[in-house]
């Protein structure tokens, strides 16, 4: 191994008693900043950030509950401290957290110190990364949103208490975020993709956009698909991405194409 061929120290990133120390310091600020704080929520990969805050958090402020938070394509301490058998595989942006074997000072850490391990999806993480992005104009990759999207995922647990939250992270891709970005738009209802069968002859297309127009929509993408063997050879499927304020306001819209007496379904982008 090259350690051993130059004589280099190995440094382990999570399992190490010293990066998990230096990790610590995260509670420290935390309560410096806000010792008022009665639970703090902790993105966990090897879980040595987890320990580290869990350990000085309990030497500080020990009725501070601690609560780790994994993506569920990756419950790995879940597992190590439940004696769950969840798989750990898949396709995760939490990244940063997709670990298969945690730590072996960590599991001891989490299990004496650590209130739960919450475990949340992928489409909440998406969330909570675009969330952060619009409401704290805050850069958050995967796994560093995770933590948030617990705490909306879990408003029962977590309401009423002065919660600390800890953001681990922003290197996340600029294609994989606009990505992110469009999916929880489309969620919300705030980019709409539709599908209008209309009679393939001028000027419906002017109809439809000026029904649109007049509900406030905006058209982002148009596309006409008139090579459909299942209809009539005058009929075409008009494909439209449109832009709405909210998911009462695309209703509103799909609700007025409805009313002019187009045939309109909903697609996935």
């Amino acid at each position: 191994m090259l350690g051993e061929e130059e004589e280099l120290a190995l440094v382990h990133p999570y399992d190490d008693p010293l990066v998990i120390a230096g990790q610590g310091t995260v509670a420290t600020e935390f309560l410096a900043q806000a010792p008022e704080l009665e639970s703090l929520v902790v993105p966990v990969g090897g879980g040595g950030l987890i320990s580290g805050i869990a350990i000085a958090a309990n030497a500080i402020k020990p009725e501070l509950k601690i609560y780790g938070v994994e993506s569920d394509q990756y419950p790995a301490m879940h597992n190590a401290v439940s004696g769950g058998n969840l798989p750990c595989s898949g396709q995760t942006i939490a990244e940063g957290i997709a670990v298969k074997d945690p730590g072996i000072i960590a599991r001891q850490v989490v299990k004496a110190l650590v209130a739960d391990i919450l475990i949340v999806p992928e489409p909440e993480i998406e969330a909570a990364v675009v969330k952060l992005l619009e409401v704290e104009k805050t850069l958050a990759e995967g796994a560093g949103a995770t933590a948030l999207a617990a705490v909306l995922a879990n408003p029962k647990l977590f309401a009423g208490r002065n919660v600390g939250v800890v953001v681990s992270g922003g290197n996340i891709d600029m294609r994989l975020l606009s990505n992110v970005i469009l999916r929880e738009l489309g969620r919300e209802g705030r980019i709409l993709s539709l599908v209008i069968t209309i009679d393939d002859r001028p000027g419906l297309l002017a109809r439809v956009a000026s029904l649109i127009g007049d509900a406030g929509g905006n058209i982002l993408e148009v596309s006409h698909n008139r090579l459909l063997t299942g209809v009539s050879a005058k009929s075409a499927d008009l494909g439209l991405v449109i832009e709405a304020r909210d998911g009462n306001h695309a209703r509103d819209i799909k609700s007025r194409l409805g009313a002019a007496g187009y045939k309109v379904r909903e697609t996935g982008r």
